[in-house]
């Protein structure tokens, strides 16, 4: 006959591998969307004109791409429509960076004994919750940008638009 606490232990064995299984597959991550208009799950960039010099962009990442891509791809797409409206410069007149967290599975572990015996009993408990895994992050950046011409101001919400071009790339950092 199988002893109870044997089959508690291998129950037990196979649950850690199990979860030592998922922990594991949570860690490989691809380097992220690169700079590129919105494919048809929405991650990309997109804009919309809201006046002749003013635009709200946005940059949604894939699950890898971390935020300061996201917000570094905005401020790449300000810089290309400034220069493609004519435009030399561009001001940040309002910005957020949004996390939103998918996916995953809440791990928790709990142990039980208990025994029954002539007019009483006595039982033990304990739990725990081990936490999340397999979930993914991602990050939208919004910007809500006002362009000029000639000699950009002094004032550190705005960035010339060629400079920018120059020094911000089109690759997502590998995820952290």
């Amino acid at each position: 006959m199988t002893d109870i606490t044997d089959i508690r232990a291998r129950s037990f064995r196979g649950a850690c591998a199990a979860l030592a299984a998922l922990a594991l597959s949570a860690c490989a991550t691809a380097n992220g969307v690169g700079y590129q208009p919105a494919d048809d799950k929405g991650f990309g960039y997109s804009d919309t004109r809201i006046e002749s010099d003013r635009f709200r962009i946005t940059f949604a990442g894939d699950g890898a791409t971390p935020p300061d891509a996201v917000e570094a791809f905005a401020l790449r797409r300000a810089a290309e429509l400034a220069l493609a409206n004519g435009f030399d410069w561009f001001r940040v007149a309002g910005r957020s960076t949004d996390r939103d967290v998918k996916g995953g599975a809440n791990i928790g572990l709990g142990f039980g004994s208990g025994s029954y015996g002539r007019g009483g009993g006595v039982g033990v408990g304990v739990g725990g919750d081990v936490g999340r895994v397999g979930a993914r992050e991602f990050f939208t950046s919004r910007l809500e940008v006002l362009m000029g011409k000639g000699t950009p101001p002094d004032d550190p919400d705005v960035y010339d638009a060629r400079s920018l071009l120059e020094n911000v790339g089109g690759e997502a950092a590998p995820a952290a």
